[in-house]
């Protein structure tokens, strides 16, 4: 099945990640039609939204928050590569409890056109 973008679900869901919040908050803007390619931008959004708000508050702490900084670095390149692939493969993967916040932020948005 293709999305609103034009382009197959497993393509657009994999792009959604591909820039992180940035490109999942772009298809959560463009798409009408898909609930996966939809699912998978707003799991982005709160991913890689989430992690880039934990970077900022730990370049705050001095010392501690650097070491914890690449640890966070090395957890958000782990988990854009799986959720890339998993994306692309055709899974709705779904990360613990972020998928969870990505399912209630979503209904809050209305149905899909």
């Amino acid at each position: 099945m293709t999305s609103s973008t034009g382009l197959p679900e497993n393509v657009a869901g994999a792009l959604c990640y591909a820039l992180g919040w940035v490109t999942g908050l772009v298809f959560l803007l463009v798409e009408q039609r898909s609930a996966f390619v939809r699912f998978h931008a707003m799991q982005s959004l709160v991913t890689f939204g989430g992690i880039t708000v934990a970077s900022m508050v730990l370049t705050a702490l001095p010392g501690v928050g650097l070491v914890m900084q690449q640890f966070l670095g090395l957890l958000a390149l782990i988990l854009w590569i799986l959720l890339l692939v998993k994306a692309w493969q055709g899974v709705r993967y779904r990360l613990t409890w972020v998928s969870d916040v990505a399912d209630r932020l979503l209904s809050r948005m209305g149905p899909l056109r």
